[in-house]
Formats: structure tokens, sequence, C-alpha cells
């Protein structure tokens, strides 16, 4: 299988090609030539399996250059008890009959990222190993708080590696600051920068795409990669957990064989939620995808009118890992959705960066809407549901999978559909303590971070992840803060080299 450009048809490279380049040369993202299906029987073998074998089997349909014991030595590597607590990685939680949690936050970070980022390092080994020529791989990150941390802890140490991360220095929470700024290891950097996630966003890809700054690296023996979900290595193992969830459903009799479920998904970048939508291709059968926002409703607004535009205001929340307003992965739905038209993509992105918004035509709009549909929550509506969940279900979830459970329940209020749902649950709730501690009636202002982190403690009996236990006490590392047009600058200063 080959990989194509969403801005240039015409380009091809190998899986290994596109998960070492991270990014096309001209902006575009890649993406599969075509989607493999699984069959019924697939589906009733993998239901017997275990994660890490459901893994080896979508991942082999996807990544034809790797043999199978590649495959294996990675999935094995990133997928132990160990670094997820059981070898079920990605459980389901049932609320009742029909409400099911896709609990994604087991990995050693404590958030959903884990399940790319802990792969996508051992992809990265191999994919450079046939494709980089010996170079020395740099992995340029821009974060609204998790995959941050989670691409820190993926590749640190790792060989032939180096890993920059930018992120707002306003737009993440206490813990996930102390998470990126106390990170170990020899060969990562973090800078925050003046701005919101889009701002950097937007500076990790103007220098990704420079082609002075790529000469510059190339001087130095180096070539740049992504762990953003604009690379198919972080947005492919996405797609096994919506695989798994199927199958966990199969196996514990709570679906019949080819019965519909939605998926829920609180997402930003738009990865999380088009992960599922390429399971639903797959043969999944996936409903409807659902997809929750917060305040920073560009993404629900644009399911329900193809006008995407983000002029608006912009909010920073309680749930800031979706404080998002432009969102890459959409690029690779519209390249599908508008048959695999580059000139199209091309000119909706060219509008986006001109004029701050595109509308998208009245038959991908058509599509959009078969497949998709949206919906948004207030900080007052998160709480609540937080109090909700736990007061009813004695279940404690983070500000995010709360916008989620909102947009569920709101979905069935509005359409009377008794369809089981899937919510993707993104984080733990102990990631964002302050909000969910208050949400539960706690005054816990006057509170440092780790005193709220005891107080939810106290207040529900939930553990206190490990990881973030051992945060307490460690050294600030990284205090460097930049603005988004000196990002360059600091790329060159962070890797030693001289402007």
């Amino acid at each position: 299988m080959e990989y194509q450009s969403t801005r240039d048809s015409a380009v091809r490279v190998s899986s290994a090609q596109a998960i070492t380049q991270g990014i096309s040369r001209e902006g575009g993202l890649f993406v599969p030539e075509s989607l493999p299906v699984l069959s019924p029987e697939d589906y009733r073998s993998l239901a017997k399996k275990s994660y890490v074998e459901r893994a080896d089997a979508v991942l082999s349909r996807f990544l034809t250059d790797f043999t199978g014991e590649e495959i294996a030595s990675c999935t094995r590597a990133a997928y132990t008890s160990d670094r997820f607590g059981s070898a079920d990685v990605a459980p389901l939680h049932s609320l009742d009959d029909r409400t099911h949690i896709l609990e994604l936050w087991h990995g050693p970070t404590c958030a959903f990222k884990d399940m790319a980022l802990q792969i996508l390092p051992h992809l990265m080994r191999v994919s450079a190993g046939k494709t980089a020529d010996g170079k020395e791989i740099v992995i340029l990150v821009a974060t609204s708080g998790d995959t941050g941390k989670a691409a820190l802890e993926g590749f640190r140490d790792a060989p032939h590696t180096r890993i920059l991360v930018f992120y707002p220095e306003q737009g993440v929470s206490p813990m996930q600051k102390l998470q990126m700024i106390t990170q170990e290891g020899a060969n990562v950097a973090v800078c925050a920068i003046r701005g919101n996630f889009d701002d950097a966003q937007s500076g990790v890809k103007h220098i990704f795409t420079d082609p002075a700054v790529a000469r510059k690296l190339e001087t130095q023996g180096m070539m740049f990669s992504s762990a953003n979900s604009i690379n198919w290595g972080r947005l492919v193992p996405q797609v096994v957990y919506y695989v798994s969830a199927y199958c966990d459903l199969l196996a514990s009799g709570r679906l019949r064989e080819g019965q519909g479920f939605h998926v829920v998904v609180p997402t930003g970048n738009f990865g999380n939620i088009l992960a599922a939508y390429y399971a639903k291709q797959m043969g999944v059968p996936v409903s409807r995808l659902i997809c929750a926002s917060n305040r920073n409703r560009v993404l629900a607004d644009f399911l329900q009118t193809g006008v995407y535009d983000r002029r608006r205001e912009f909010y920073a929340t309680s749930s800031p890992s979706m404080d998002i307003l432009i969102s890459s992965n959409l690029e690779r739905l519209l390249y599908h959705l508008s048959g695999r038209d580059d000139a199209v993509v091309r000119d909706l992105m060219a509008r986006l960066s001109a004029d701050g918004v595109y509308t998208v035509s009245d038959a991908v709009k058509k599509r959009l809407q078969e497949d998709f549909t949206g919906g948004w929550c207030d900080e007052e509506q998160t709480a609540s549901t937080i109090s909700s969940v736990w007061r009813e279900h004695r279940y404690l979830c983070d500000t995010h999978t709360a916008v989620a459970v909102h947009v569920c329940e709101e979905y069935r209020r509005r359409t009377g559909d008794g369809t089981p749902c899937v919510i993707a649950s993104t984080a733990n709730p102990y990631k964002f303590s302050s909000s969910v501690a208050s949400a539960l009636g706690a005054d816990v202002a006057a509170l440092d971070e780790f005193q709220k982190v005891e107080e939810l403690h106290r207040l529900t009996g939930c553990p206190v992840p490990e990881p973030l236990a051992a945060i307490q006490g460690k050294a600030l590392r990284f205090t460097e803060v930049c603005r988004r047009e000196d990002m360059e600058q600091m790329v060159y200063r962070l890797l030693h080299i001289a402007e």
C-alpha cells in the first residue's frame, strides 16, 4: 500500500516514508491509497484475541512495507502490562446497557495519546532504518497538553532521535505543564509560546514546510518528523482501539455481530474521531460518529453548516486539549469526501489560511452528514456532567470525557435514538484535579496542584495514578518562553545549530 498527499495526489510514498517524513513537502497530509476491510470472520476471530494481536492485524493492513516480525516487535514493545496496567490496554467500562466508556488513559502519561505515542517511536525506528539514510530524526511537536508529555515520554532517550515540544504558555492544565517541564531524558527539550495552540501548531507546520530550514538541518545530518497526528504513524494506532472496542463488545455479548453502535469522541484536532471513521471504513459497524466540542465549537458548527470558520473568539476552557480552532486532521476527511480531489483540498486550505473560513460543496456536506453529527458543551454543563456521572454511577470522569458524555446525552434527548454508544474517554481525571474537584463541590482555589489531587482523592477514593504522584518534588528543567514568530530560532537554539 502506498500513501498519497492530500494536496498533491501524484505524490506517492511507502508507509515507512510517510512515518519518517511526517508531512508532505507541499504541506499535505499522507493518507492510504485505499482502506482495507476486515470481514465478519476476521472480527469473530479478533474478538477472541488480545489487544496486541488486534493491533498486529490492523497495522499489518496499513504498513505493508513492514514485515510481520517488525510489526510484532513494535506492538509488543509498546503495549505491555507494566505500561498500561493490564493486557486489556484500552478497557471498556459500562455505565449502563447502552453507554460504554472506552478508557484510553491507562498508559504512562494518563492520556489517550499514549495509545499511539508508546508505539510511534518503535514504528519510527523501523521506518527510519528503511528510509532515513542514517540521519538523526528531530521530532517537532505542538501540543495542547497531552500530546507533548506522551511524545516526550515515548521518545525519551530513543537512539538517533531528538524531540522538541512547544506548548501554549497559558493553554494547558497545571498538571500537564508540570508533566512536560519536569521531563527526564537527554534528547528532549520543551518551550512555551506566548499564544494559543493554533499559534503553536501553525508555527510548527511552517517550520516543517520551509525548504531553508530543511536544508539547514540536512547540513547537520538531521531531518524533521512529527509526533502530532498529522503523522500517519500517530493516527493509524488510534484505529486499533476502535476495532478493539467492537471486539470487546462482541466478546462480552453486549453487541450482536454486525449490530450498529455510535462512537462519541471529544476532539479538537479531529484525529481521534477520524480514526473512528477509518475503523468504520474497515467494517466496524459504527452507525454515527458524534463529534463533541467544548465552547470552541468550530467543529460542531462545521458539521451542522458545512462552513468552517475559525474567525471567532478563542476560549480557554477546563478541557484545554480541545481548545483548538484549526483542526488539522479534518483535511484528510475532506480529501476522502471530495473523491480524493487534491485541487479541492488545496483550495479549501488556501481559503482557511488567507480568509479564516471556507465552505464545502453541497455534495461534500451531504457525505459529511451521512456519517457525522456534532454537539457542544459549555463550562457549566461540563461541571454538571462530572457531578451527575459521579453521583449516579460512581464513575469519575475528566473534563474532556464529560463533554462527550453531555453531547451523547443531548443527542439522545434530541433524537430519541437508543442505539448503544461507545464514548472515548481521553484522560485520567487527576490530570484536571482542580476542575474535577470543583465540579464535585470542593473549594480548591487556595490549594496547590498536589493538594488538589489529595482533595479529589479524599472526596472520591479513586486511586491517584503513580505517574502523576511521582511528579511532586521533581526539578523544573524547561522554563523558556518564546513568541510564535521566534519558534524557528528557538528550534536552532535547542538543537545547538548556528542560525
